[in-house]
């Protein structure tokens, strides 16, 4: 059988990627520069790659180096969750789950998870972290988070992921906007020009361009919000209409503004809210709680809210 890398050897490689200096990584290490330089030369032996680029000046990794690094990531969070295994299986639903949150749904869901977890799991704590998509599930690759909560379609390739409920988007303006005449909005549609986005970054942006066929909105560039809030506030401002998902109009994100919502017309837009974690997670019970949990709050609130409610323009 041929020689394996070993994990320090990876360690000492996914450290010098994330300082990009010998002295730097080989102190997070905690080990002498040599010995690390010397790791890292017997990993490059051992792969037959050229992992590292280094002069006095300057220290970056190769191709083959960049791609190792990604692997090596994985590796090391597999081993780390194996060495965590034993202890959450003897004692489950305890202990802190690092949990990350997309800034579209911390305010609407956050508010009732948090409690009800806490009174079901009383020893479980949960350390929040609200981060874009791309952010939170690089966190979870490398080991930095546990799980995370964000909205699909978004590329979870190699992730364990749980769907938990379906989020229509509602186009929302002002009363009397010629865009809401009708009960129910058709996309595509002319509507469309006028319509707000969030920043770069933020996967609404991209559900909502999706939601309306395009790669663009011309002459949107500067009339970009950095969050839902910020959204609804130029939209009460007169600078256009936006695409709101369900769950934010149904905590109360229009009410008091002047503003209205309109649903679309089947089939209507929607992002899919789901839990992300690794596949090699030691958390799997508390990660299939979570989801439950998220998934019974939703059916509550939906036996909440009548039909006739939930499709009023106005939601309470």
């Amino acid at each position: 059988m041929a020689a394996l890398p070993s994990l320090r050897q990876l360690r000492y490689l996914v450290t010098l990627a994330e300082t990009l200096n010998f002295t730097r990584a080989a102190e997070a290490c905690f080990v002498s520069q040599s010995t690390l330089s010397a790791g890292l030369k017997e990993l490059e032996s051992l792969l037959g790659l050229h992992l590292v680029e280094r002069d006095r000046q300057h220290v970056a990794l190769t191709p083959a180096g960049e791609a190792t690094v990604e692997r090596a990531r994985a590796l090391l969070a597999a081993a780390e969750d194996l060495t965590d295994l034993a202890q959450v299986a003897a004692i489950p639903m305890q202990g802190q789950i690092r949990m990350g949150i997309i800034p579209t749904i911390a305010p609407f869901l956050l508010p009732q998870l948090i409690p009800a977890l806490h009174a079901d799991y009383p020893k479980l704590t949960i350390a929040l972290r609200e981060d874009l998509t791309e952010h939170l599930l690089e966190r979870i690759r490398s080991r930095r988070l546990d799980m995370a909560i964000i909205a699909l379609p978004y590329a979870v390739d190699g992730l364990l992921s749980q769907e938990l409920f379906s989020d229509e988007f509602w186009l929302v303006g002002h009363q009397g906007d010629p865009a809401l005449a009708n009960k129910r909005i058709t996309l595509p549609g002319k509507v469309t020009e006028r319509l707000l986005l969030l920043e770069e970054g933020h996967c609404l942006r991209e559900h909502s361009l999706q939601a309306c066929r395009r790669t663009e909105i011309p002459g949107s560039e500067g009339l970009e919000a950095t969050s839902l809030l910020t959204l609804v506030q130029m939209v009460r401002l007169g600078m256009g209409i936006a695409l709101i998902p369900e769950m934010a109009i149904q905590s109360g994100i229009i009410r008091d503004t002047g503003l209205v919502g309109r649903p679309l017309e089947h089939p209507a837009p929607r992002r899919t809210i789901a839990l992300v974690a690794r596949q090699s997670t030691p958390l799997i019970r508390e990660f299939k709680a979570i989801g439950q949990s998220v998934i019974r709050l939703r059916q509550d609130k939906s036996r909440r809210l009548t039909p006739g409610t939930r499709r009023r323009p106005h939601l309470d």
